[in-house]
């Protein structure tokens, strides 16, 4: 949890964005290389690294897909090429389903691509309801409910992942229209 620890904040996927903000900033003065120009080179190079170090932290943390994904990266949960995660079979059907669907209303049908998209939201937002209190909670979790959570919030950004594709999908059909 390097980012984490750079930033002095608990593993959280809601951290407070105003604090993540300052420290930012804070550790962008201390950093900056321009500041640190008259020490050695060894020095210099370590600033370098460090104010990178603090722009990746603050691009992962500050973004909320960015950051599940760091975090269930730094977990073993999430695979850098992907193919390894596994949905429930009933996912996998509705969204089979949709995808259908939506091979159907390739003919440019408005009616049925915005029928789509409205069922593809409507999936989108049960989905974030769902997890919503499983995020705000887990800071607070015992360490030993934290990897029940964590699959939740697995499964959570992998039917995201789908549901987004769809989505792009959608949004390429509703333009040729």
């Amino acid at each position: 949890m390097i980012y984490f620890e750079l930033y002095g904040l608990p593993e959280t996927f809601t951290p407070d964005a105003a604090a993540l903000q300052a420290t930012y900033y804070r550790l962008s003065r201390e950093y900056h290389p321009d500041f640190h120009a008259t020490k050695s080179p060894a020095e210099q190079a370590e600033m370098l690294r460090l104010s990178t170090l603090n722009t990746d932290a603050y691009r992962i943390l500050s973004d909320p897909d960015a950051r599940m994904a760091y975090l269930l990266r730094q977990h073993g949960l999430l695979s850098e090429g992907g193919g390894q995660e596994s949905l429930p079979p009933d996912f996998l059907m509705e969204v089979m389903d949709l995808n259908e669907q939506l091979m159907e209303a390739q003919g440019g049908d408005p009616a049925a691509v915005a029928a789509l998209d409205a069922e593809v939201t409507a999936l989108s937002d049960t989905l974030d309801a769902g997890i919503g209190p499983v995020l705000a909670g887990y800071e607070g979790l015992p360490a030993d409910h934290r990897p029940a959570a964590l699959q939740q919030i697995q499964t959570y950004y992998l039917k995201k992942r789908y549901l987004l594709r769809l989505r792009q999908q959608l949004s390429t059909f509703a333009a040729r229209s």
